[in-house]
């Protein structure tokens, strides 16, 4: 069983179990000054939307630099992947903006015994879905 799939790459107690999931969206308004009174605001679309993971992995459990290393090698390719959890929701497709790594209690041969992580993932819509969902309502 997968926690969370990001394009083919799966977190799951075998690769990267993520202990912490913090989801952020925010709302563009523009806004315009007027003398005396509030600013006017008008709604103008949805902003940037953000997921980030965290959590530790065991060398007892998985090797977590290969997992950390595959996540580095989908960044470097820059392109965007599906982001859908375990129980089959969607949350759209995302870039990975940030991952980070900590390495604690090393054995004698220099690996560590637990390395900590973290994801940081950037919504990005696709232009094509995005004409094509526009075209389609109206």
């Amino acid at each position: 069983m997968h926690l969370m799939a990001l394009g083919m790459f799966l977190f799951e107690t075998g690769t990267l179990a993520h202990d912490d999931l913090q989801r952020r969206s925010d709302w563009r308004h523009a806004r315009t000054g007027r003398f005396g009174a509030r600013d006017a605001a008008q709604y103008i679309g949805p902003g940037e939307e953000t997921i980030s993971l965290s959590g530790a992995v065991y060398d007892e459990i998985a090797d977590g630099r290969v997992s950390i290393d595959t996540l580095r090698d989908m960044a470097d390719i820059g392109e965007a992947w599906p982001l859908v959890d375990g129980s089959g929701t969607v949350f759209g497709t995302y870039v990975i903006t940030m991952v980070d790594e900590r390495h604690v209690a090393f054995m004698q041969d220099g690996r560590p015994r637990r390395i900590d992580f973290a994801l940081d993932l950037l919504r990005v819509d696709d232009p094509a879905e995005a004409a094509g969902s526009g075209s389609a309502a109206a």
